[in-house]
This record gives C-alpha cells, structure tokens and sequence, in this order.
C-alpha cells in the first residue's frame, strides 16, 4: 500500500466509524422497532379466526402490503417513498423517507416470522388461558407472546443485522450514513477499493459484535425457559 493511500484509509476511519454510531445504528435501531410493531400488528391480523368483513377485508389489505413488499427490491421501496411522493405532494426528509421504507420492509418480512412463532405454540396453551378466566388479550400477553418471542428471537436477530447492512441503501436519499460518507471519502481521491474495503471491515465488526450479542441473548432465553 503507498503512503497516499494509507494516510486516505487513516483518515477516513473515524469518519465512517462515526456515522455508524450517528446514523446507521440509530437508524436501524429506529426502523427495527417500527418494523416491529408493524409485524405483530400484521401478525395478529392473519392468525385471527374472526370472520368479520372487516376482518376479510383487512385480511386482505395485509395480504396484498406483504405480496408488495416481498416482491419489490428495498432500493425501489426506499426510492418511491423519497422520489416518487413528491410527485403527488407529498415531501418528506431523507432520514424519516429512510425509516419508513426500512419499517414497511421489516413488517412485511417480519410479520411471517412472529406468526410462525405465535403458531408453534400449542394451542393447548391458548385453551389453558382461557379455563382459569384469561380473555384473549392476556392469555396472549401472559402466556402466548413469551414463548413465542423465544422462538422468534434467532431470526428476528438475523433480520436486524441484516438491517443494519441494509441501511446502506439510506445513501441512494442522501442519508451521511457510514457507506455515503465512504463514497464521499474514496470520491475525493477517486481510489474507491482500499476505502470500501475499509467499510467492508468496519461493517463486519460492527456485525460481529452483534452475532456476539445475539448469541449471548438466545442463551439467556434458553436458561430462562429450562427453568
């Protein structure tokens, strides 16, 4: 490596580290729990035995937002919700543009996880609930969410890390998160492959210490559930 490039790696080292901290973790953060919230909302909605036409027709309505969601890149969601609103009226910051194309993309994705979960316990869990007086809402909370949130924690770990990758798609609407400060770094110089190479790194580590946490968090579930 030349002295010109190793001082352009040094000095774009903190910059990147520092936008992670600043935007891409909260942002993630920010649009996981949305997304989250999305999810059991859309969840709930399709294990429902209701037979209400509300019921049908928003059983509908989740149907089509997840067949959308999951049939579309997240690069297009992110840019229709920057780009393509302003055509109708409709403006709205880059960051906040970037959260809610992340957020409708985790709900989707997410809501097939928290079902699967929410079926695999036994629906004899749900009639013991109800024998000692539970309605429906506490059997759920009390009963039913915690051991469901135990089978859901793998993957919904994954699909944060994923997301956290995933937030470099924020720099196609001008969110400064860690890969646009990179590309504004190696654009100064024009020598990209030792500064996206850094960010590669940079990336992996941030990462690897969330596979250290997720390890840690499904072995303190499993503790808690052998008790």
């Amino acid at each position: 490596m030349t002295e010109a490039r190793a001082e352009l790696v040094i000095n774009g080292f903190w910059p990147m580290v520092k936008a992670a901290i600043l935007v891409s973790i909260p942002l993630a953060i920010a649009s996981f729990f949305i997304g989250m919230v999305i999810a059991l909302a859309v969840a709930l909605v399709r294990i429902s035995t209701s037979t209400s036409i509300f019921h049908r027709l928003l059983l509908l309505f989740v149907k089509f937002y997840i067949s959308i969601i999951r049939g579309t890149p997240m690069l297009v969601q992110i840019s229709i919700v920057f780009y393509g609103l302003p055509a109708i009226g409709v403006f709205i910051d880059p960051i906040p543009a970037a959260i809610i194309g992340f957020s409708l993309n985790i709900g989707a994705y997410g809501s097939e996880t928290i079902r699967a979960a929410i079926l695999s316990v036994p629906k004899g869990q749900w009639e013991a609930g109800y024998s000692i007086g539970m309605s429906y809402i506490q059997t759920f909370r009390r009963i039913i969410a915690p051991q469901a949130f135990r089978v859901a924690v793998p993957p919904l770990s994954n699909t944060f890390i994923s997301l956290f990758k995933d937030t470099s798609l924020a720099s196609v609407v001008t969110v400064t998160e860690m890969f646009r400060v990179a590309q504004q770094v190696a654009n100064m110089s024009y020598d990209f492959l030792p500064v996206y190479i850094e960010a590669a790194f940079i990336y992996w580590c941030y990462c690897w210490v969330l596979f250290l946490l997720q390890a840690r968090l499904e072995k303190r579930f499993n503790r808690f559930v052998a008790r």
